[in-house]
């Protein structure tokens, strides 16, 4: 009989609601536990990807609650952003409405996944009692010097008509509509990020239990450069050009400069030179490319001469000056020394453009004399040739000593450059959070005062897709008076990038209905840091970034005690169908509720957890998915099969033994998330429990129930009840095994060769053949008597002897 998934699965999610089993509260006596994945953007419907990530961590709640924790799992709605004003626009319908009609969605396909949440915890970051918050924290970082507003060139979604941070810029393109980005100048407001760098640079090394990777992406993205400035010359006038690099060992082979396109000594040395008009409409037309894209690899570099020359320091020599794409104004100085023969970027320009080539390393047993043998730069360790007094270092040396040189003759400093850059949070949209300012023809720029907070979002806008800010239209809202000296002001508005709602929504979770502060400091104390973080791979450098960095601003203000929000990290794979990651663009999403309908949300939790291990990308199967709904419906049939009198049936130690190992492994599998092996030793014991129904398996039935809870939750708590038990399976302890049936029982083999005794060894007595046969051919004793002779035959005579043949 299939088990009736549907009425079960209704029956345990009203049930865990009404007696609010999942709701949870600070109990100093208690280790807690806080699970958290990261929350979604209500857009209507939940998809794969929510399930997976939802499911991986619904699991590592209830299993924690089963092992005594006070486990805090909430969840809520990153609310704001670009989309909901886009729906607005198409639909005709205000942002707020199309939100919260998604956020009603996606919470009845969140409880009927039976995701085990503290739902009184829920937030939204729409609403005025969160978004007043991040109005607080911006004053206290403008209190504090690290908030501040300047006229610069920005990252500009010309279909989103909104301002965009370099993290946003994915390939050129708007990480939310996928669409062309272009170079704008705008005064737009920062936040000092970059005051917090070396602390986020160092705070890495406390995050023991994160990929790998993610920690590479963080240091990458932070980009901390030692090297050293040198002071190239231009030729005409002595002007000095400042030029940062992180391989000085080079500079004898520097054969021209690059200035990025927005450099402003450019327009100055063009003035006048034949060069002039073509390099200016160059300079244009990269003004319109993404700085993603001029910095990706795989890209044609392009670039112009300027007419003009540098003097290179080390050498007097005269070197060309070029503008290039690939050079950024952000990074250094935004003046590069290139060095072909030591650089591959520079070697492929010098090629394109016919530029000199000159060695000063040259690698270990490389027969490479002369630039025009070179077929790729040569960017390796190797010892400095036609460098002057350094020649005959190796060019780790001549790092150092070249660096002190400069220093000493005064052509040069050691210098260190960051690739992280204040961090941009203007955004040209109605759907966010209003920035806390007001302007005044007499006071300036003014801070809204807290007493005033929140500042909220006008009801009535109009969302044209015009561009610009629809606040700048909302006389209502534009027109205030100013806090300090009471006469006329306007307020600003553009309203806050959406990164700023989820740097510290973790925080807020911990006591979401606190009126006084963001948070409740006592609850905060008890709660944080999150023990377990969940996400995707596409937030390792935005999200987590702005969250660490939030979470050490509020230390400093004297709110937090610790310095990273999340111990833990795991990063999902995502899902695939047919070989191509599910999205709505690609036609391809496979929507989950036609699978609740037909096989329940259990059958769905246990396909997407079995399919792959949780780092990596799983491919959809429909085949599989009915797999697993079989495999619940024979764990559902062991209830018929448990005799009502256990002693009517004989005890089984082989299938205890089984029982105990299996609980061994399940558990060491959950800790470390390897939940796709849990789940196939799980199907492991079900089959022994199959093949010995003429002994008593109630234990093992029951044992199989508990395992099974933290994956399928409602059929677990309706198998529970049914084997006698009153109250909920995640009351009870997750069980123990016991260590007196996983030892091995050993037996001792005789070793013969050709009949006659060599040796004896000690082996499992489960031992199958070949690794058997691997333990007796690597037995030291018997080496003398084999020596090189080959084995024609391995007679094995079981738990007895081997006898080789040679």
């Amino acid at each position: 009989m299939n088990y009736p998934f549907k009425k079960i699965e209704e029956k345990w999610q009203r049930k865990w609601l009404r007696k609010k089993i999942f709701q949870v509260k600070p109990q100093p006596q208690r280790k807690k536990y806080y699970l958290l994945e990261m929350f979604p953007y209500p857009s209507g419907k939940i998809h794969m990807g929510h399930v997976r990530n939802y499911s991986i961590g619904d699991v590592a709640a209830r299993f924690k609650m089963m092992q005594g924790y006070n486990v805090l799992h909430p969840i809520g709605f990153d609310a704001f952003g670009q989309p909901a004003e886009n729906a607005a626009l198409k639909n005709k319908v205000h942002p707020q409405a199309w939100t919260m009609n998604c956020i009603d969605w996606m919470r009845r396909e969140l409880k009927q996944m039976g995701f085990a949440y503290d739902w009184e915890r829920e937030i939204s970051t729409c609403l005025q009692e969160y978004y007043r918050w991040n109005q607080w924290i911006f004053l206290k970082m403008y209190e504090k010097g690290l908030v501040y507003k300047k006229e610069a060139v920005v990252n500009w979604c010309p279909d989103c008509e909104t301002t965009l941070a370099n993290e946003e810029v994915i390939d050129g393109k708007c990480w939310r509509c996928k669409n062309e980005v272009v170079q704008k100048d705008l005064e737009q407001w920062f936040i000092k990020i970059t005051a917090y760098k070396q602390r986020l640079l160092e705070d890495l090394d406390k995050l023991k239990y994160w990929p790998e990777r993610v920690i590479t992406m963080q240091k990458n993205w932070l980009g901390k450069s030692e090297g050293v400035q040198i002071y190239f010359k231009l030729k005409q006038t002595q002007e000095i050009i400042p030029v940062f690099t992180t391989r000085q060992d080079t500079i004898f082979g520097a054969t021209y400069l690059v200035l990025a396109p927005e450099h402003p000594l450019v327009k100055k040395i063009i003035k006048g030179n034949p060069q002039e008009k073509e390099v200016l409409e160059f300079i244009d037309k990269v003004s319109k490319e993404s700085k993603i894209l001029r910095l990706a690899c795989g890209v044609k570099k392009e670039g112009i001469f300027t007419g003009s020359y540098a003097i290179n320091p080390v050498n007097n020599e005269q070197i060309p000056i070029w503008v290039a794409d690939y050079v950024l104004l952000e990074y250094g100085t935004g003046a590069i020394m290139a060095v072909p023969a030591h650089d591959q970027r520079d070697f492929l320009f010098a090629q394109e453009h016919n530029l000199p080539m000159r060695i000063v390393i040259q690698a270990p047993g490389s027969r490479i004399q002369t630039p025009n043998q070179m077929t790729e730069a040569c960017e390796g360790p190797g010892i400095q040739v036609n460098s002057g007094q350094f020649d005959g270092l190796t060019n780790e040396q001549a790092k150092i000593k070249i660096a002190a040189w400069m220093e000493e003759v005064g052509i040069g400093k050691s210098q260190v450059y960051w690739r992280l850059r204040d961090w941009l949070i203007s955004r040209q949209r109605y759907w966010g959070t209003p920035i806390p300012i007001v302007y005044c023809d007499r006071c300036g720029i003014v801070p809204v005062p807290e007493d005033d907070l929140p500042v909220k979002l006008p009801q009535k806008v109009k969302i044209s897709g015009c561009g610009g800010s629809p606040l700048s239209y909302v006389d209502s809202f534009v027109r205030t008076k100013c806090p300090k000296c009471h006469s006329r002001a306007r307020r600003e508005t553009d309203t806050m990038a959406t990164f700023i709602d989820s740097s510290w929504y973790f925080l807020r979770f911990c006591s979401p209905r606190f009126t006084q502060y963001p948070f409740d400091k006592q609850e905060v104390a008890y709660w944080m840091p999150v023990d377990q973080y969940i996400g995707g791979i596409e937030h390792a450098i935005m999200h987590l970034l702005y969250s660490r960095f939030f979470t050490k601003f509020l230390r400093d203000l004297g709110l937090l005690d610790f310095d990273e929000p999340f111990i833990r990290l795991l990063t999902q794979g995502m899902v695939l169908k047919d070989g191509e990651v599910m999205s709505k663009s690609r036609g391809n999403i496979v929507d989950p509720d036609p699978i609740i309908k037909k096989y329940g949300a259990d059958t769905l939790r246990l396909y997407i957890l079995f399919a792959a291990p949780p780092e990596v990308e799983m491919e959809w199967s429909q085949q599989n998915i009915e797999g697993a709904f079989r495999f619940l419906n024979r764990v559902w049939r062991m209830l018929t099969l448990i005799p009502k009198k256990s002693k009517s049936k004989t005890f089984n130690p082989g299938l205890e033994k089984r029982m105990h190992k299996t609980i061994k492994e399940v558990t060491r599998d959950l800790e470390s998330f390897k939940l796709n092996t849990a789940i196939s030793r799980i199907m492991e014991l079900v089959n022994e429990i199959y093949q010995n129904l003429n002994t008593d398996i109630t234990a093992a039935v029951k044992t199989v129930v508990i395992l099974l809870a933290p994956i399928a939750p409602h059929l677990a708590e309706e198998m529970w009840l049914r084997l006698g038990h009153k109250e909920s399976i995640f009351k009870t302890n997750w069980p123990k095994y016991e260590a007196r049936f996983l030892e091995e029982e050993v037996i001792t083999m005789v070793i013969q060769i050709n009949g006659k005794l060599r040796s004896k060894i000690e082996v499992p007595v489960d031992i199958n053949e070949d690794r058997l046969k691997e333990i007796v051919l690597a037995d030291k004793k018997l080496k003398p008597w084999i020596q090189e002779r080959p084995i024609k035959n391995f007679i094995l005579v079981p738990k007895k002897l081997v006898n080789l043949v040679i």
